[in-house]
C-alpha cells in the first residue's frame, strides 16, 4: 500500500442542494411532522481529496438520508435516477457537484445515511498515468472488477449495497425557509480505503475497498464560497422576463462513449444570468463568445440546447451562471478537458490534463488563452481572468496537482488550443521547510522531475476575511490546522509563530526516525491576488498531513502505548506512540488475507479488546504501516496505522 495523504479544506462531489425524493420527515422535537411540514433548503457535498496514484476512482451513490434527532425514520433527501450515475471521485477536489435542489422538512439531524452500490463492477478503479514510484499496479492499468473487493456490503447478487452512517459532531439544523449546507467528506487517501495486497506466490493483487471509516462530516461555514464543479445538462426553457434558464441535469455516458451522450437525471436545476457583472456566454455551434446580462438574446434558441454551466451560489440559495457554453450536441459541451493537471511545460507552452476517461490531454496554451481562478464569493473576481498567455505558466503559476476544466477553441483540432482554463483548485503539497514569518517553501518531488518543484510562497494578509474557526467564528488572516483535529484550528495572531514552530522553523534537512529523514507535510489551497501578493499566489490556510513512513516490520512489541519498526532497508528501530484515548485515539486497521478474500478490520484500541488485539498483531515481524506526525525527542506520534495478520508482506 503507497499512498500520500493529500486533503482539502472544502472538496467535493457534491450532492449540492438535491432534488426532493420524499422520505418521512421530522420537526426539531424528533416527531413525525404534520401534514403539511415548514421545509429548507439542504445542499449536500459528498467531498474528496486528491490523489497521485488514481485516474478513476468510480463509484455510484444510490442514496443520502438524513437521522433527525431523537428518533425516527432516516429523512431521505436523495434518490439517484436509474440507473445511478458512476462519479469519479478524484475529479471532485475541493469541488461540489450539483445533482439537483432537495426541499427538506424542517428539523435537527444528527447524522446521515450514505447508501453504495456494491454491485461486482459498480466501483471501478483506474491507476494514473504516473502513479508514485512502486504503486503496486501499472500505471494507466484499469483494475479487473474481479480483483476489487468492496467492504460490508449487504443484500443480493444485483441489489448489494453498502450503508455508511455518519454521525455529526455538532447537529444539523434546518430552519423553515432557509438555505443549509452539509458535507460527507470521502478521504481517497485514508489508508483504510483502497488497500492493495499482494503477498508472495499469491499472484493477483487484490484491492478492498473500505467506504466505513474514510466518510465523515466537514464543516462548511458559508454557501457562496463552494466552488462548484461545471454542471451539464438540456435547456427546458427560458424564463418569461429572460432572467434565468432551467434545464435538466444531465450526467456523461459511463463508460464513456466517443462521441459522448448525456444521460438523463430527471433533475430540474434554475441558473440566473449575472445581471450585474455578466454572464460570459460561449455559443459553440456559433463559435462565439459574448457576455450577457440576460438571456434575452439566445431565448429564441436556446431551448432543447445542452449547456455546460459554472456558476456560483448566492446568499438566498439561487444559483447564478459565470460562465456558459452551449450546443445542439451534447459531445461539444462534454469535450473540453477537465481534470488534475499532470505536467506542465512552461517551455513549449502546454500543459496536460488528466480527463475524466483517465487519459492524458495535451493543451497549448497561445497568446489568448485566459486562466481564470474561481473565487465564487467574489462575483467580480469570478468573472475576470487572472492571466492570458503563456507567460502564467512561468515561476509555477501552475503547477502538477491543480484541479481544472479546459475549454478548446476547436474539438477537432489537432493539437488541441485552450480558449479558456478555469483553475478550480490551487493546491500546493509536498515537505514544509524553511518556515518563516513571512512565509515557507513547499516541496514536491515526482517521478518525473520536470513536474518537481520547491517554491517558496508566502501567507495571505492579516486583514484578509478567511473563513471561520473550528467554532464557526469569522477570522482573518493565516490559520492551519492538524489533518487529525479539523476543529482544532490555529487563527490569530499566534497562528504564524505556532504553525513555524510546529514544523521545525527555518529547518531544511527534516529529523531522523529510523535511519529515514521526516519531513513535515501539508497541502494549502492558494488564492490569486491577496492584498499580500496582488499578482500571485498567497496561502491562506494548511493542512498538516500525518507523514507516511516507509513500510516497516515491528521491532519491539506494544508496551505502555509505544512500540519500535524498522523502516524495509533500515537497521536502527525508531519509536513510535499511539493514543488510546477516546476521541482522540489512533486509527487502526488490521488487515486480512484468506482464501484469496482481503478483509479491513477496524481496531478500536480506545477498548480493553481492541486493544488486546492491537497488542497481538502487532508481533515482533508483523508487517506495518505508519502515518504519524514527528515530535520534537525523536519519536513519531502515529495518527493512523494499519498492521498485516501473518507472515505475508503487503505491497508498499
Amino acid at each position: 500500500m503507497n499512498v500520500r495523504w493529500m486533503t482539502r479544506s472544502a472538496c467535493g462531489l457534491a450532492v449540492a442542494a438535491l432534488s426532493a425524493c420524499g422520505g418521512s420527515g421530522m420537526n426539531t422535537s424528533g416527531s413525525m411532522p404534520t401534514s403539511n411540514p415548514q421545509m429548507g433548503t439542504v445542499a449536500m457535498m459528498v467531498s474528496d481529496a486528491p490523489s497521485d496514484d488514481w485516474a478513476i476512482v468510480g463509484v455510484r451513490i444510490l442514496s443520502i438520508a438524513l437521522v433527525p434527532q431523537g428518533g425516527g425514520s432516516p429523512v431521505t433527501v436523495y434518490t439517484a435516477p436509474s440507473p445511478a450515475p458512476m462519479i469519479n471521485l478524484v475529479e471532485l477536489d475541493q469541488l461540489a457537484e450539483l445533482l439537483g435542489n432537495a426541499s427538506v422538512p424542517a428539523g435537527t439531524y444528527t447524522g446521515a445515511i450514505l447508501t453504495v452500490s456494491g454491485n461486482s463492477g459498480d466501483v471501478q478503479l483506474m491507476v494514473s498515468m504516473d502513479p508514485e514510484a512502486g504503486f503496486a499496479a501499472a500505471a494507466g492499468s484499469t483494475i479487473a472488477s474481479n480483483q476489487i473487493e468492496v467492504q460490508n456490503t449487504q443484500g443480493s447478487a444485483g441489489s448489494v449495497t453498502v450503508p455508511v452512517k455518519v454521525s455529526f459532531d455538532s447537529p444539523l439544523i434546518v430552519t423553515a425557509n432557509s438555505s443549509n449546507a452539509l458535507d460527507l467528506e470521502i478521504e481517497l487517501n485514508h489508508p483504510a480505503f483502497i488497500v492493495g495486497h499482494q503477498p508472495p506466490g499469491a499472484g493477483m493483487t487484490l484491492w478492498a475497498v473500505n467506504f466505513r471509516g474514510p466518510v465523515r462530516r466537514h464543516p462548511i461555514p458559508f454557501l457562496t464560497h463552494l466552488v462548484l464543479r461545471h454542471v451539464y445538462g438540456n435547456v427546458t426553457a427560458v424564463s418569461s422576463d429572460n432572467t434565468s434558464i432551467t434545464f435538466m441535469r444531465d450526467f456523461p455516458t459511463r463508460p464513456l462513449v466517443n462521441p459522448e451522450t448525456a444521460t438523463a437525471s430527471g433533475q430540474s436545476l434554475t441558473v440566473l444570468a449575472d445581471a450585474a457583472n455578466g454572464t460570459i456566454f460561449y455559443d459553440l455551434d456559433a463559435r462565439t463568445r459574448t457576455i450577457v446580462k440576460d438571456f434575452s438574446a439566445q431565448a429564441a434558441t436556446l431551448a432543447g440546447k445542452y449547456v455546460r454551466i459554472a456558476a456560483r451560489y448566492q446568499d438566498n440559495g439561487t444559483l447564478v451562471g459565470v460562465r456558459i457554453w452551449a450546443s445542439s450536441d451534447f459531445n461539444n459541451v462534454w469535450a473540453s478537458p477537465e481534470g488534475h493537471v499532470l505536467h506542465v511545460d512552461a517551455t513549449n507552452d502546454v500543459i496536460t490534463v488528466i480527463n475524466e476517461s483517465g487519459a492524458p490531454v495535451k493543451l497549448t496554451v497561445d497568446a489568448n488563452t485566459q486562466f481564470f481562478f474561481r473565487t465564487p464569493q467574489n462575483a467580480q473576481a469570478d468573472a475576470t481572468p487572472i492571466g492570458t498567455g503563456p507567460s502564467f505558466l512561468a515561476n509555477n503559476n501552475m503547477v502538477r496537482g491543480f484541479k481544472v476544466h479546459a475549454s478548446v477553441d476547436d474539438v477537432l483540432a489537432t493539437p488541441l488550443v485552450a480558449q479558456s482554463i478555469d483553475i478550480e483548485t490551487a493546491a500546493y503539497s509536498g515537505r514544509i521547510s524553511a518556515a518563516s514569518t513571512s512565509g515557507f517553501t513547499y516541496a514536491h518531488d515526482y517521478p518525473r522531475i520536470i513536474d518537481d518543484y520547491s517554491l517558496a510562497l508566502g501567507y495571505i494578509a492579516d486583514g484578509t476575511a478567511n473563513g471561520t474557526d473550528g467554532s464557526g467564528n469569522a477570522v482573518s488572516g493565516y490559520k492551519y490546522w492538524d489533518f487529525a483535529y479539523p476543529t482544532l484550528v490555529t487563527t490569530g495572531a499566534n497562528a504564524i509563530p505556532n504553525f513555524v514552530s510546529a514544523v521545525g522553523g527555518s529547518s531544511t534537512t527534516g529529523v531522523s526516525f529510523a535511519g529515514t529523514m521526516i519531513f513535515a507535510w501539508g497541502i494549502s489551497g492558494a488564492v490569486w491576488g491577496d492584498t499580500a501578493n496582488p499578482t500571485g499566489w498567497s496561502l491562506p490556510w494548511t493542512v498538516l498531513m500525518p507523514t507516511p513512513l516507509p513500510l516497516g516490520l515491528v521491532a519491539s512489541g506494544l508496551s505502555n502505548n509505544q512500540f519500535t519498526m524498522n523502516v524495509l532497508g533500515g537497521t536502527t528501530p525508531g519509536t513510535v506512540s499511539v493514543s488510546t484515548t477516546s476521541g482522540s485515539a489512533t486509527l487502526v486497521y488490521q488487515i486480512d488475507r484468506q482464501n484469496g478474500v482481503l478483509t479491513v478490520s477496524p481496531i478500536d484500541i480506545t477498548t480493553s479488546d481492541g486493544l488486546a488485539a492491537f497488542t497481538t498483531g502487532l508481533a515482533v515481524g508483523a508487517p506495518v504501516k505508519v502515518y504519524g506526525v514527528p515530535e520534537s525527542d525523536g519519536t513519531l506520534k502515529a495518527y493512523a496505522l494499519t498492521y498485516f495478520t501473518g507472515n505475508l508482506m503487503p505491497e508498499d
